[in-house]
């Protein structure tokens, strides 16, 4: 039987992907404790950062095991792996691929070799200059693939992990100090070896990773919420620049970089969970308030707002109480649906199969509605929503936005439609609304919705809206998730011939379309 291949295909429109994170990073140092299920609750507590694959990587000091596969949290693992993961370490990994294909050979955590014994390691984010990276692995160790490159891994994090692993004369730690002003882009990494554990965030802090305590340890985790989940409590966070180091010794913190924050506001808009806290903001009340901004930029006479669950379910709260406009669920959800490996033939799209959203007739028809989301992207969904509430009665559909029209795509770890794909370009919000069939679109502005993160703008990362890019990029040639992918780079072929080399487009195209 085929391994499944990871792609969710269970939304509204089969095949239509909206914005999709890179991964979850998780670890804990937590002697006496069961770190690999702790682990696991932490992934699971994070599977909406990425669906393709997981992993988790224990220590017992002497040794070091990593168990990952492609598919959800709860499908890669069960009792009898998670009990042969033992130790008092446990870094774990969610993936969505923003740079090297999904596929069971870049799922994380990746493997090398150390002076002292192995490393593994999983990362959040996209860095820009990995072929520079790649560069400075073949400068420093030949051509021939090494560890993970060898075995046929495509992606970003493999490059890390061979330059972390590569230097013999030196302590891990003290080659993360050398490697990590190396890094340029987002990154948020759990590390360890078969005694310490580490995490490190770009010093541009565009991703989130938190710092909690157990009891009897520690914990880092993208988000505040897979903290609540195994019981511990927030410290900090990590901050941008900042190595931290777990060991027998306790906790240290290092700075290998000076902090310039400009932390991703799409966090905010979608990509965490609304029981997260980013910067002492919650998530919830932060969309919430953009309902409100919404509301009071772009009023309409209607009967209902009903939210797309579930990414817009706090904005739409928001819009109804600043509209004094009742708010009603007019759309289910399938809570059940999970994944689905089955493609519906083209005659049962025909058909309109809705796995995911359903409208409820007698909620909805004859009502005017204010139908509120997060983002929109190409534009395929709103447009199957939009008729989708017609065919069910609705009398007006007005589709409000909670985050300024998407222009460009983001380098920093989010895979978003190239620039020619998305639907905002060239196109007024009046056009995009025609072109979905609402009666009326309205986005929220940039400021309104920075307003609601109660952020400083000069601290956020808004390129996704404004094309402003906070780190610089390289040239397109030299971007693209297929990047490791390219026979032209000076790595040569993997080993065992596990990926084919392939000419990648990826990102590297989405700058070429104006």
């Amino acid at each position: 039987m085929a391994r499944p291949d990871g792609r969710l295909t269970h939304d509204l429109l089969p095949g239509e992907k909206g914005p999709q994170d890179a991964c979850g990073v998780f670890g804990v140092w937590a002697p006496g404790e069961e770190v690999a299920k702790l682990t696991y609750f932490g992934l699971y507590a994070l599977q909406h950062r990425g669906q393709e694959s997981a992993g988790i990587a224990t220590s017992n000091g002497e040794q070091l095991l990593v168990y990952k596969d492609m598919g959800l949290v709860s499908q890669v693992f069960d009792e009898t792996a998670l009990n042969a993961l033992t130790g008092h370490i446990a870094i774990g990994h969610t993936r969505y691929s923003t740079t090297g294909a999904s596929t069971w050979e870049n799922a994380q955590p990746t493997l090398g070799p150390t002076a002292g014994g192995t490393i593994a390691l999983g990362h959040n984010g996209n860095l820009t200059n990995t072929a520079e990276l790649i560069d400075l692995v073949a400068e420093r160790y030949g051509s021939r693939r090494r560890g993970e490159l060898a075995r046929g891994t495509t992606t970003d994090t493999a490059v890390v992990t061979a330059l972390l692993a590569g230097d013999p004369d030196h302590t891990l730690e003290a080659t993360a100090l050398e490697v990590l002003p190396r890094l340029r882009g987002a990154f948020c990494l759990v590390f360890m070896d078969e005694h310490t554990l580490y995490a490190a965030r770009d010093p541009h802090g565009v991703r989130p990773l938190v710092l909690g305590r157990l009891e009897r340890g520690w914990v880092v985790a993208s988000e505040t919420a897979a903290l609540d989940i195994v019981g511990a409590s927030l410290v900090r966070e990590v901050e941008p620049g900042e190595l931290i180091t777990i060991d027998a010794d306790g906790l240290r913190s290092q700075h290998f970089a000076p902090a310039t924050p400009t932390g991703c506001v799409f966090e905010y808009v979608y990509l965490a969970r609304p029981d997260t806290t980013i910067a002492g903001r919650s998530v919830h009340a932060a969309r919430v308030e953009m309902g409100r901004v919404l509301a009071r930029e772009h009023p309409v006479e209607a009967d209902l707002v009903i939210p797309v669950p579930e990414s817009g379910t706090p904005a739409a709260i928001g819009y109804a109480a600043e509209s004094g406009i009742r708010y009603a669920q007019g759309l289910t959800k399938n809570a059940y649906v999970g994944r689905t490996f089955i493609q519906p033939s083209q005659t049962l799209r025909q058909l309109g199969i809705r796995l995911k959203l359903n409208p409820l007739r007698e909620v909805i028809r004859g009502q005017r509605l204010v139908v509120v989301d997060d983002s929109i992207v190409r534009g395929n969904t709103q447009r199957a929503l939009v008729r989708m509430l017609r065919e069910a009665g609705a009398a007006e559909v007005h589709v409000r936005i909670s985050s300024p029209p998407v222009q460009w795509p983001c380098f920093y770890g989010i895979d978003f439609a190239s620039r020619a794909e998305l639907i905002a370009p060239g196109l007024t919000p009046e056009e995009v609304g025609r072109s979905i069939g609402a009666d009326s679109l309205g986005y929220i502005t940039l400021a309104g919705m920075v307003g609601a993160t109660e952020q400083p703008a000069s601290q956020l990362c808004a390129a996704c809206f404004t094309g402003r890019y906070p780190i610089d990029l390289p040239p397109a040639d030299r971007l693209g998730k297929n990047l490791l992918e390219q026979s032209e780079l000076p790595l040569g072929a993997p080993e065992d011939g596990l990926a084919t080399l392939l000419g990648g487009v990826g990102g590297a195209s989405a700058l070429d379309h104006p």
